[in-house]
């Protein structure tokens, strides 16, 4: 009856019939020929086939009486009958498979749930080790979205599959494209090949991306993406179904796949970082991507954005980038200051106060970060460029006269040499040893009153630092220190009142220098004090300097006049902390007779003895005999008792038989 309801046109009606008959959803397909089944299905004929291209015309042809009559027909009539044919072929092709889109529905939840509980069956049997199916590999094909191997012989799976693919069709077919993707991204088992086929024809991308995602295909299905994203990024691309594909659309595929398969994530990742940098290194950080993988990944295939990448990665997370990574990252960045060097030199146009981008993320990472080599990166510096550079390397390395002899003499910037005394005082003040952090400016200050060296050997100092690595030159906490006491420091004090040096040595090595060295820096004609920039740094950092350190590194001629910006609080602060401390000390002696009249009170206790007094310990009269009493002041025992307590004491606390 159900034949002869479908001969009729009744589709609705003859599926439901195959419905209540229970017959296999191959049965009823076979009436189908334009839906493609997968090869490995052996469909059953049914007990009587039907002609369907006579009386149900099939999508992919139309009836043969029809096409016989054409033959015959004028060319007017053939037109007429050719549309009517058209039309009818079309509407008898959408109800019967509308029909069938039903009929698999209603089936659809049993064979799913069948052919799940398979997988689920197959999977704990492998997990209690029962690898009976492993003998044979070749009864295995690819499983779906996480159903792991599906051997061939598995029929509720297999029907499961028949049923996928033939819903998938058949929904195309009839124009459901919405509800097709809804069935690939939910558990389905629609047979690769040919849904990968008839999706690629129709121009179904975002569904065919659903086929290999599901089917963990994610090689084929970024192939696919990339191929989208370019192709809409043509200007001759005017296809509306590749339009809404963009670089995002990959990194949006490639998020759950971090933890599973980082290198096919790096490796596609690769086509977005240039276009989308910010969102590849999210993805990277958030899919928990170890950085050193990341950062050699980038080093070989895309070496232009691995200090992108350092750099953006380091501004998202400090804390996530390692030492070796910083180090790096500085070592391209510097790569890139010397190419630039290199080429303004070449053109005579170098000025050491030009800065380019780069140079300026240099300098910062120099000063932020603590992660790299200073050595090694001082020793790829030019010696006659780059000095502020090398500054803050010489900085690093606690170097900080050479440091600021930079800053004053090469440079001439005293703003800088402030900037950097500034920091490294404020760093040195909250460690625990911070007493001899003022000692900085004094160097400055020493710097200041001492003459220009020759470039000649100050660039020897530069190159014996960097040439030997046990090379120790006195920090900044020996150089500045000023001594008082020895004849040593009166004759530096006499040699600058006297004007004879105009200088004072920065250091004690420096003091013992030779009369040929003296003769030397005697000879330069400019070398002046710099009396200005040293009472500014008096005047600006009167808080932070030792004022007699620095009054007896001053030369005599100094006029008090032009000392008064620095005197003048400094004698202020003075005479406060003196009244402070004087105040403090009042209140010390206050309190210190407080406490010895409160002694004197305690030891003026008076304990009254009657003859009802009891000892506590024996409970008899105290009477005559010798007392002791508790610091409670109230109870009363005699001395013997006391005497005899302590004794018990003593022997229970050093007793064997106590001890556990």
């Amino acid at each position: 009856f159900a034949h002869y309801l479908f001969d009729t046109g009744s589709y609705e009606e003859a599926m439901e019939h195959f419905l209540a008959s229970q017959v296999d959803i191959t049965y009823a397909l076979s009436l189908y020929p334009s839906i493609v089944l997968p090869k490995t299905t052996v469909v059953p004929e049914p007990e009587r086939l039907l002609d369907i291209s006579s009386d149900a015309p099939s999508l992919s042809r139309g009836s043969s009486g029809m096409s016989d009559d054409m033959e015959s027909s004028p060319p007017a009539q053939l037109s007429e009958l050719d549309e009517n044919a058209t039309l009818k072929s079309k509407k008898m092709s959408h109800n019967t498979l509308m029909a069938l889109i039903k009929f698999l529905q209603k089936k659809r939840s049993s064979i799913i749930e069948k052919a799940t509980a398979e997988g689920t069956e197959e999977v704990v049997l492998d997990a209690v080790g029962d690898n009976f199916t492993s003998h044979d590999s070749t009864r295995f094909k690819k499983s779906s979205k996480g159903r792991g191997t599906i051997p061939m012989y598995s029929g509720a799976r297999e029907m499961a599959a028949i049923l996928d693919t033939a819903l998938l069709q058949a929904l195309l077919l009839t124009g459901q494209s919405s509800a097709a993707l809804e069935l690939l991204k939910g558990l389905n088992y629609c047979d690769v090949k040919i849904c990968e086929e008839i999706l690629q024809k129709k121009n179904h991308y975002t569904a065919l991306l659903e086929l290999y995602k599901s089917n963990a295909r994610h090689r084929e299905a970024l192939k696919l993406l990339h191929e989208l994203v370019e192709e809409s990024k043509s200007n001759q691309s005017q296809d509306e179904h590749t339009q809404k594909f963009n670089p995002e659309s990959i990194i949006e595929y490639l998020k759950p796949l971090c933890g599973t398969d980082p290198m096919l994530v790096l490796e596609f990742s690769m086509l977005v970082l240039e276009s989308c940098p910010t969102q590849t290194i999210e993805l990277f950080l958030s899919g928990n991507i170890p950085a050193d993988l990341v950062n050699s990944y980038l080093k070989q295939y895309s070496p232009s954005m691995q200090g992108r990448y350092l750099e953006l990665m380091l501004a998202m997370n400090e804390n996530s980038i390692s030492g070796n990574l910083q180090n790096e990252m500085v070592q391209i960045y510097l790569s890139e200051v010397l190419d630039w060097y290199s080429d303004l030199s070449a053109q005579q146009k170098w000025d050491e106060k030009a800065y380019s981008p780069t140079r300026k993320k240099l300098l910062s990472a120099l000063e932020s970060i603590s992660g790299y080599n200073p050595e090694v990166l001082l020793k790829r510096l030019p010696a006659d460029a780059l000095y502020e550079e090398r500054a803050i390397l010489l900085g690093k390395m606690n170097q900080h006269e050479l440091a600021l002899s930079l800053y004053v003499h090469k440079l001439c910037v005293p703003e800088l040499a402030l900037a950097y005394c500034d920091r490294v005082y404020e760093s040195i003040a909250h460690q625990p040893s911070g007493k001899s952090s003022g000692n900085i400016y004094l160097t400055l200050l020493q710097i200041y009153l001492n003459p220009r060296r020759t470039t000649k050997n100050f660039e020897k100092q530069i190159t014996n630092l960097v040439s030997s690595q046990n090379t120790t030159i006195p920090k900044a906490g020996s150089v500045t220190a000023v001594k008082v006491k020895g004849g040593r420091t009166t004759k530096k004090i006499a040699s600058i009142e006297g004007a004879e040096d105009m200088r004072m040595s920065p250091s004690s090595t420096d003091s013992g220098r030779s009369d040929g060295d003296a003769e030397e820096f005697s000879e330069e004609g400019d070398s002046t004090i710099m009396i200005d920039q040293v009472l500014d740094l008096l005047s600006q950092r009167w808080d932070r300097i030792n004022g007699a350190q620095a009054l007896k590194l001053l030369p005599r001629e100094t006029k008090l006049q032009n000392l008064l910006p620095f005197l003048e609080p400094l004698l202020r602060k003075s005479s406060e902390a003196h009244r402070n401390l004087s105040v403090i000390k009042s209140l010390r002696q206050s309190e210190n007779l407080q406490v010895k009249d409160e002694l004197y009170n305690q030891r003026k206790t008076v304990v009254k003895i009657t003859s009802d007094s009891m000892c506590s310990l024996c409970s008899k009269k105290i009477g005559t005999s010798v007392f002791a009493v508790y610091p409670n002041g109230k109870t009363i025992v005699h001395f013997v008792c006391f005497r005899d307590s302590q004794s018990m004491k003593a022997v229970a606390k050093g007793s064997p038989l106590r001890k556990r």
